[in-house]
């Protein structure tokens, strides 16, 4: 499997030698490592690597300041000051949030070609709210001379359902005489 690594495998050939070289400066002999390479490409000056002394010197220092960090201690009062401080500003941050507004296209259909759909239009718009506002309109041809209201309608979320808003407004007593039946076309959050 390892044979010829200079010539086929040349950067598999490298790899092995730099890991060689690291071991070497690390102190570990490889003798008995169970390992055997065959045909590897001879060893460079430049394949050698070491660390560089600025690295070591860092290596040390900071091994004289892990004392200082005490993983399984106790809060400090700095460090429960501070998440008291952090929690009370997210509460602070955490203010009431302008509820969601959404879009809606309706679909509302006659009973017949004889209903007038001014009344109709009139008797929709009339369903006032808080937190509904009532956009555009247009008449829709269903087929045989039938034509439905398609009207757009703003809601604040938390105010109004528009299911509740179509069983308990839109096919009740004085409106069900112009509807026949609702059909929410679009709903789009904003």
């Amino acid at each position: 499997m390892y044979k010829y690594l200079s010539l086929e495998y040349v950067n598999s050939s490298r790899l092995y030698n730099h890991i060689v070289a690291l071991s070497r400066t690390s102190g570990v002999s490889d003798e008995r490592s169970g390992v055997s390479v065959f045909g590897s490409s001879p060893i460079t000056d430049g394949a050698v690597a070491t660390l560089p002394a600025a690295d070591s010197k860092d290596f040390d220092s900071n091994e004289e300041g892990d004392d200082d960090v005490d993983l399984f201690g106790e809060e400090t009062e700095e460090e429960k000051k501070t998440t008291e401080e952090r929690s009370v500003s997210v509460k602070a941050s955490t203010k009431k949030k302008e509820s969601g507004k959404s879009s809606v296209l309706i679909d509302i259909k006659p009973w017949d070609d004889e209903t007038d759909m001014k009344k109709l239009e009139e008797a929709v718009r009339s369903i006032l709210m808080e937190g509904l506002f009532w956009g555009a309109s247009k008449l829709v041809p269903v087929g045989y001379g039938i034509k439905k209201l398609q009207i757009m309608c703003t809601i604040v979320d938390d105010l109004v359902s528009v299911d509740t808003m179509i069983e308990e407004q839109l096919t009740v007593e004085p409106i069900n005489e112009y509807v026949q039946s609702c059909d929410i076309v679009a709903f789009n959050k904003t």
